[in-house]
């Protein structure tokens, strides 16, 4: 535990110093992978509001492909639990318990496509979080009950660590995409 949180720590300060500005081209392996992966014209992506240098996933919506697909973004309960709403794109957010912008709780929905923030991430696809576990708690319960989830990490490539620290709770990618491409 104590190895993850210095790995934490350092990958925040490594993202805070280098963090640029990306633009939609960023997105486009991810948006030809999705293209050859669902087969449907419509589906539900779940993103995440980014902030702490997180990647700016927004940026995704920019693209016209993205305009007719359902968005979700995360909403943490007094539990700690997490669940996707819908929320289309300039519509109000608000400020959630952790000072993340969250949509209007509503009916919550299953993603086909959830875009993950990483701090750190390794060549066997497992990614380091923040710690609190909530994307592996929703992953790990969902992905049971829903095998198509598709799952992809979005990261700098100077996020790569070579191997994390990994337990059992621990869900790992189907993809993660930087700067540099589709791992």
């Amino acid at each position: 535990m104590q190895q993850k949180t210095q790995l934490r720590k350092k990958y925040l300060n490594l993202r805070k110093n280098k963090y640029f500005n990306i633009d939609k081209s960023f997105f486009l392996p991810l948006v030809n992978l999705i293209r050859n992966k669902f087969k449907k014209k419509i589906i539900k992506v779940a993103l995440y509001y980014p902030s702490n240098f997180e990647l700016n996933v927004l940026k995704i919506l920019d693209h016209r492909n993205f305009s007719n697909q359902e968005i979700l973004l995360p909403v943490t309960d007094k539990n700690n639990l997490m669940n996707f709403f819908s929320w289309k794109k300039n519509e109000v957010l608000y400020v959630g318990k952790f000072g993340i912008l969250e949509p209007i709780k509503s009916k919550p929905k299953i993603p086909d496509l959830i875009l993950v923030p990483i701090l750190a991430f390794d060549k066997n696809k497992y990614r380091l979080g923040y710690g609190k576990g909530f994307y592996d708690r929703y992953l790990n319960k969902y992905l049971k009950k829903f095998k198509n989830i598709f799952t992809v990490g979005i990261a700098f490539s100077f996020q790569r660590h070579d191997n994390l620290p990994v337990n059992q709770k621990d869900v790992k990618l189907d993809y993660i995409i930087t700067e540099k491409g589709i791992f």
